[in-house]
C-alpha cells in the first residue's frame, strides 16, 4: 500500500459517516416509478415507449443517437402511465416514464449476458448497460473507456475516495462486493490494455483500505493508495494529482494525462453486467441526517420517488427544513418530495432547522481563506464580484470555467458569502455571452 500527499486547497470537513457500517437494505418494488429521460451528463433521450404500453425490467424505455448519452431502461415490470414533463432532480423539467408496476418484476427477453471479442465491442456493451459515472458526476461511462486513439492510457484511477460528509455508498460497495470491484478492474485492464491500476481511498475509511488491500493482492498491478482526508479528495483532478502526481492542465481532460477514472461502484457494476447483462436499474442510496429517523444505506430502483426512500427510512423525526440529494457540500437542494432516484444518486440528506438555516451574508473582508481553499487554484472573491457586475471580460480573465464548483471557498468564506451560487451564475453568463458570438 502506498500513502501520498494531498492536493493544495480544500477543506478539513467533519466526516458523520454515521451509516459506515450499516449493511445495505433493500427496498421493495414501489407502486409507480417516475423515470426520468435525463440521468446523465449529455443529451438527454427520447422515450422508446408510450401511455398503456407493457415493460419489462431492464427493457429499454428511452435512449438518444448523441455521442455523449446513456440508454435508460426500466426497473420494473408494469404499464406506462404517462410521458411528460416532471419536475428533476436538479432543479428543472424533463421528461419522464411514469410506470405503474405490476410487482412480478418480469425479466425483458432480451437481458443476456454481453459478448465482445475486442474493445470496441466491450464499449458498445458498456453503452447498452447504461452505464454512467455513480460516483455523482454521471458522465457516460461508454464514452470515458474509449478515449481518443491519439491519448495513451496508462494508468486506470479507482475513486474510493467518497470525501463527501455522510455518504457511505462507496464505502459500503467495498465492504460488501470487495471482489466485484476487483473483477471490474480486471476485466478493464484485459480489454482495454491498462497495466496499472490505483484504487484510492481516504484514510478514515480504515477497513476499506483493509479490504481492498487484501483483494487487490491477487494482481500485483493493483496498488491501493491511502489518501489523507480533505476535502474535495474525490474530485477527478485532486484524485488524479493525489494518486499519480500528475496535473490535468486547465480545460482538459483525465486522458490527457494518460488516466481513466472511475468510481468504485461503476466498476463493481461492470463485473456484475458482465455476468448477469441486467442493465443499470437500480442505486444504493445513504439516506441521513438529524431528521431522518432510521439513517440506512438503502437500495432503491432507478426511479423510485424520494418520499418513499424516506418512508422506507421511517419517515422524519424532526420536520425537514432542507432536503439534498448528494452531499452536504455538492448536493442538490429539493424543492419537492416527488422527484425520483436517478442513477448518480449517492445520498439523500434531510436536515431540520438548526442545521439547514444559512446564516447572514456579510461583507467580504478579502481575508484571502477562499484563495487558499481553492483546489482549482481560482480566486473566488473576483470570480464572485464580476459575476455580480455580470463582467464576461473578467470571468473569463479570472478562468470561471475551471471552477468545479466544489464548495470549499463558501465553507471557509468567514463572511458567509455564498461564493458557489454566484460563480454559478457567471458560468451561466460566459455560456450565453458564447452563444451569443460574445467573448
Amino acid at each position: 500500500m502506498f500513502v501520498r500527499n494531498f492536493f493544495k486547497g480544500g477543506a478539513k470537513v467533519p466526516h458523520f459517516k454515521n451509516t459506515a457500517e450499516f449493511e445495505t437494505v433493500k427496498m421493495d418494488v414501489p407502486e409507480k416509478v417516475i423515470i426520468p429521460m435525463l440521468q446523465h451528463v449529455g443529451a438527454p433521450c427520447e422515450p422508446c415507449v408510450k401511455k398503456g404500453d407493457t415493460v419489462r425490467v431492464g427493457q429499454v424505455i428511452g435512449d438518444s443517437n448523441e455521442y455523449i448519452s446513456s440508454p435508460i431502461h426500466s426497473s420494473v415490470s408494469g404499464t406506462v402511465t404517462d410521458v411528460a414533463p416532471v419536475l428533476h432532480a436538479g432543479g428543472f423539467y424533463v421528461t419522464a416514464v411514469e410506470i405503474k408496476t405490476d410487482g412480478k418484476q418480469e425479466i425483458y427477453e432480451g437481458i443476456k449476458p454481453p459478448v465482445f471479442s475486442d474493445s470496441k465491442e466491450f464499449v458498445s456493451a458498456i453503452r447498452q448497460s447504461g452505464l454512467v459515472g455513480l460516483g455523482g458526476a454521471g458522465f457516460p461511462a461508454h464514452v470515458k473507456l474509449s478515449p481518443p486513439p491519439s491519448k495513451k492510457i496508462d494508468t486506470l484511477i479507482i475513486n474510493a475516495a467518497e470525501c463527501e460528509p455522510y455518504i457511505t455508498s462507496d464505502y459500503r460497495e467495498i465492504i460488501e462486493n470487495s471482489w466485484n470491484v476487483v473483477s471490474g478492474i480486471n476485466i478493464i485492464m484485459e480489454v482495454l490494455g491498462i497495466d496499472n491500476v490505483v484504487i484510492g481511498i481516504e484514510d478514515n475509511k480504515p477497513e476499506a483500505i483493509k479490504e481492498m488491500v487484501r483483494v487487490a493482492a491477487t494482481n500485483s498491478k493493483i496498488k491501493v493508495v491511502k489518501l489523507k482526508s480533505r476535502y474535495p479528495q474525490g474530485a477527478e483532478k485532486m484524485l488524479i494529482y493525489a494518486t499519480t502526481g500528475r496535473k490535468v492542465p486547465p480545460g482538459k481532460l483525465p486522458a490527457n494525462v494518460g488516466v481513466i477514472v472511475m468510481n468504485v461502484n461503476s466498476v463493481s457494476f461492470i463485473s456484475e453486467y458482465i455476468k448477469t447483462g441486467m442493465p443499470l436499474i437500480k442505486k444504493r442510496v445513504t439516506v441521513d441526517g438529524p431528521s431522518v429517523k432510521r439513517p440506512a444505506n438503502v437500495e432503491a430502483l432507478i426511479g423510485t420517488p424520494i418520499s418513499e426512500v424516506f418512508n422506507f427510512c421511517g419517515g422524519f423525526g424532526i420536520v425537514p427544513k432542507k432536503i439534498l440529494m448528494g452531499g452536504p457540500m455538492m448536493g442538490i437542494a429539493q424543492f419537492t418530495l416527488d422527484t425520483a432516484v436517478v442513477k448518480h444518486t449517492n445520498a439523500l440528506l434531510a436536515f431540520d432547522e438548526t442545521k439547514a438555516v444559512l446564516p447572514k451574508e456579510q461583507d467580504c473582508i478579502r481575508c484571502g481563506r477562499c484563495v487558499k481553499a481553492c483546489p482549482m487554484n481560482l480566486l473566488p472573491l473576483y470570480l464572485n464580484s464580476n459575476s455580480i457586475k455580470e463582467n464576461i471580460e473578467e470571468l473569463n480573465k479570472y478562468h470561471v470555467m475551471d471552477c468545479i464548483e466544489c464548495g470549499s471557498c463558501s465553507y471557509v468564506c468567514p463572511a458567509k458569502i455564498n461564493l458557489v451560487q454566484s460563480i454559478r451564475l457567471g458560468k451561466t453568463q460566459v455560456k450565453q455571452a458564447a452563444a451569443k458570438g460574445g467573448n
